[in-house]
């Protein structure tokens, strides 16, 4: 099969994944081969390959890609509720469906982890891709594969974040930094399905005001006004009940969190290593304010992720695709923080 390989770690974008036929991976006798579709391409895969979560040379080489959708071409001896033709889309955390947390039905913190698809296994930039049964689940025919690749990681993401981690309730005002991103947009949508008004806030006024047709009732420019000080005169001083914050520099962490009202909850989705932000003891007192992080999401929450594109109520954004061969330039275009929405890669 063909496969786009990562040889080294990512220095500079542009000619890093190679291009290579490789074997169609043999299956474990509760594995699955998947053909794939269509496969998303975000930060994850981008921040993989860069190296900034680990540079552990046993991960390489590894063929990237963790928001997969496609058809299953085999399954192993021991899968059941599985069968050839079936459209599916697959849940990136491999996890171990034993231990408190997975019984519990918080999954997404597996105390027996076992790593990513697309990242410690082989992902979705080939032909084929081999994952457990477990981390299979069904997909709508009304969902076109490259649709489904919203699913995956930023439709999922804003379930658990708005729904589990900020509790989101009808009426609240929702602030969301970086919300012309690839998840970003989808958040958007989902705190307007949930929540109350929206506050789309970014860096590009183009990118913002495309925000527009998908809900978001306040645009906010991060460069071009002081954030807290906009916030504040659009709610009357009172301030927003959430944050979601996808940038989490140390300056967004803090004017995140200047901007809850009281009682607000501050969600964090980025990893960056070293990043620090102070936080006033007295605030947190005072106002009962709640600072939390948002880890991926559960599979109960990732089957509701399914159920909203399938209803219609989320609209998947995907900006750009590409072929297989073509898929790193999908990863210029990210850097360059010239996509709006999401990219994937299509067969």
């Amino acid at each position: 099969m063909k496969a786009m390989v990562l040889h080294n770690w990512v220095e500079k974008w542009g000619d890093n994944l190679k291009l290579e036929k490789v074997p169609i991976p043999g299956l474990g006798p509760h594995e699955v081969l998947v053909k794939v579709g269509a496969c998303g391409v975000g930060l994850p895969a981008s921040n993989f390959m860069m190296g900034e979560m680990s540079r552990d040379p046993k991960l390489l080489p590894k063929i990237p890609g963790d928001e997969i959708a496609g058809t299953v071409a085999e399954i192993g001896s021991q899968v059941q509720g599985f069968a050839v033709g079936d459209r599916v889309i697959v849940y990136l955390f491999v996890t171990c469906g034993k231990c408190k947390f997975c019984l519990s039905g918080r999954n997404d913190l597996c105390l027996n982890f076992g790593g990513w698809i697309g990242r410690h296994r082989n992902g979705g930039y080939a032909e084929y891709v081999a994952v457990p049964d477990s981390n299979l689940f069904r997909l709508p025919d009304e969902i076109k594969f490259v649709e489904a690749t919203t699913i995956n990681t930023a439709v999922a993401s804003a379930v658990h974040a708005l729904k589990s981690r900020a509790q989101v309730t009808l009426g609240d005002d929702v602030m969301i930094v970086g919300a012309a991103g690839g998840v970003g947009v989808h958040v958007l949508q989902l705190a307007k399905i949930v929540g109350g008004r929206a506050f789309a806030v970014d860096v590009d006024d183009e990118k913002l005001n495309r925000l527009k047709e998908y809900g978001a009732d306040f645009l906010i420019n991060a460069k071009s006004v002081d954030v807290i000080e906009e916030v504040k005169k659009l709610t009357d001083g009172k301030g927003v009940d959430v944050v979601i914050d996808f940038v989490g520099s140390s300056k967004t962490l803090a004017d995140s969190l200047s901007s809850l009202g009281k009682g607000g909850r501050l969600v964090n989705l980025a990893t960056h290593p070293g990043v620090k932000f102070e936080v006033p003891a007295s605030q947190i007192v005072l106002n009962e304010i709640i600072i939390t992080g948002s880890r991926y999401t559960t599979k109960h929450e990732f089957l509701e992720a399914i159920e909203l594109v399938r209803a219609g109520r989320i609209k998947p954004v995907v900006a750009q695709t590409a072929r297989l061969e073509d898929v790193e330039q999908l990863h210029v275009l990210l850097a360059e923080k010239k996509l709006f929405g999401r990219a994937a890669l299509v067969f």
